[in-house]
């Protein structure tokens, strides 16, 4: 990774890195974010839901190494990388966690409207890629779906812009070489809202807690997996 401008080897983990982490205000995305911060690291949670996302920055116990920024990514890319950028200087590690789902029930593909497909590949793909190019980290992790390569009948939108994200991780890849580590992350169903909005009424009370996935993630970043891996 690259200097902090104090001499200091951002290449792994074991050093204070700085972590972006967009839909950071619950799921997955907070229990990353809690997990990265109790390890030292510096950590810019994102969200739309402004007031959900001052609750989680709230229960940080080191509320100093969390920089809370609301806005959708795919309108506020630019407004978010700034301020991160402005806080902390930099932004070692991407993690690209935000979805759109589409409508729930989710419906046939042919059944979504335009607007509706262009909205979830905006969040779901145009918007990783644009934060990449703003932030222009050393490590970026794409979480992924396993819609992305099963066709499951109506989720259509979502395993279609998640199929994107994955191949154009692999573009990305190839085109920065070293320069850039990318890690796609499939962490597998989990017990979160948004699964609940994807099959409502499902009982998915035996599924894990983000909190049992979010530390295999760290792992495979700690041990820079350059590779789609199901967490």
């Amino acid at each position: 990774m690259r200097s902090d401008g104090a001499g200091t080897d951002h290449s792994g983990m074991d050093q204070q890195n700085v972590v972006l982490i967009t839909g950071a205000s619950k799921g997955l995305g907070l229990s990353l974010a809690r997990a990265l911060a109790g390890e030292g690291h510096r950590v810019v949670i994102n969200a739309r839901d402004e007031k959900a996302l001052r609750r989680a920055a709230a229960s940080f116990p080191t509320p100093e190494n969390v920089l809370a920024v609301a806005g959708d990514v795919s309108e506020s890319a630019e407004d978010i990388a700034a301020r991160a950028l402005e806080h902390f200087g930099r932004v070692d590690i991407l993690i690209n966690n935000a979805s759109e789902l589409g409508p729930s029930p989710m419906p046939k593909l042919l059944d979504h409207s335009w607007e509706s497909l262009l909205r979830i590949f905006r969040v779901n793909v145009v918007a990783p890629i644009h934060l990449i190019q703003l932030l222009r980290p050393s490590t970026v992790v794409n979480i992924t779906s396993d819609a992305a390569v099963n066709a499951y009948p109506g989720w259509g939108g979502y395993g279609a812009s998640k199929a994107a994200l994955e191949h154009a991780s692999r573009i990305l890849a190839k085109e920065m070489g070293d320069d850039l580590h990318v890690l796609v992350v499939d962490p597998g169903d989990m017990n979160t809202e948004m699964h609940a909005q994807a099959e409502p009424g499902v009982d998915l009370s035996h599924l894990p807690h983000p909190d049992e996935v979010a530390p295999r993630i760290i792992r495979l970043i700690e041990e820079r997996v350059s590779e789609r891996v199901v967490a």
